[in-house]
């Protein structure tokens, strides 16, 4: 497998049974074309963080893979189903993959124990009393095993973020998406979401990460994507990737990402990216907001 774009692009051969297998993956927003000809794989067991500016496409693509987003052309196989295909069973495919994204998406009228079981028991057809159990196992795994009869708003964010990871894992995923999990959390509470991030990794969970946090994807990932302009610019181990960056986009934005006040004179305000449009989603409040790429 090897990167889209540049020299120093990384080839990687896979070691294990592919979990996410991408292929000629194109997305386009109206005239905007925003994914170019994507190629990637991610094994069984595999932490992949995915990094890069604003609008490279990181998001898009994490929500092409469980079709979220409906790609232009190109072929997506998750755990063995082609998503791609007309034929194949989304919701099938859906109740396999876990998502995990940047606001917390609980229901607010709910308890915590409700939020984890109400799923399991509508979608998977399990009794109220397994499905808490497994919740209660869940809530342990990211500690917050004494919160299980509050609500949202009586939490934190990091332990809003948390409860959605302990919800995603009671539906017993093989692999999970984690759209920048800790962007809309107060920096003294990153590190608990990143330890329970940590916690699953060494559990073997598969995980598909676009994060901007640059000390996990160091310390965590097996594997590294940079991404710029909707093409997947290098890849490969993050000591190789956030060490030893091969190609000269990468060196620029892993410059200013680690060294964010040595910003030389005449660099104070790079051009912004392409603007991306997004369609309308509907609001449950009705209030029309949309979505955005990170």
């Amino acid at each position: 497998m090897t990167a889209n774009v540049g020299a120093g692009a990384a080839e990687t051969t896979p070691t294990g049974q592919p979990m996410i297998s991408i292929s000629g993956l194109r997305k386009s927003f109206g005239p905007v074309e925003v994914l170019k000809n994507i190629d990637l794989v991610i094994n069984q067991g595999e932490v992949v963080c995915v990094i890069g500016p604003s609008g490279s496409g990181k998001t898009t693509l994490l929500r092409c893979v469980n079709l979220l987003e409906k790609p232009s052309s190109g072929k997506i196989v998750v755990n063995g189903a082609e998503v791609t295909d007309p034929e194949t069973d989304l919701d099938a495919v859906r109740k396999t993959v876990g998502m995990v994204f940047q606001q917390f998406n609980l229901f607010p009228h709910l308890s915590v124990m409700r939020n984890l079981t109400i799923a399991q028991t509508k979608l998977l057809g399990r009794s109220k009393s397994k499905a808490e159990s497994i919740a209660r196992h869940n809530l342990e795994r990211v500690g917050l095993a004494h919160r299980e009869t509050a609500y949202p708003a009586q939490l934190s964010g990091g332990q809003q973020q948390r409860v959605a990871i302990a919800r995603s894992l009671s539906m017993d995923p093989a692999l999970m998406l984690f759209d920048e999990p800790t962007s809309a959390l107060d920096p003294e509470l990153v590190g608990d979401v990143l330890a329970v991030m940590r916690g699953l990794a060494r559990d073997g969970m598969t995980m598909m990460v676009v994060t901007h946090e640059m000390a996990f994807a160091r310390d965590v990932a097996d594997r590294v994507v940079f991404m710029d302009g909707g093409y997947v610019v290098e890849q490969g181990p993050p000591e190789q990737v956030i060490g030893d960056p091969q190609h000269e986009r990468t060196k620029t934005f892993l410059h200013r990402v680690l060294n964010p006040t040595s910003v030389e004179e005449g660099e104070e305000f790079p051009a912004p990216p392409a603007e991306i449009p997004q369609p309308e989603l509907p609001d449950p409040r009705g209030l029309g907001q949309s979505t955005q790429d990170g």
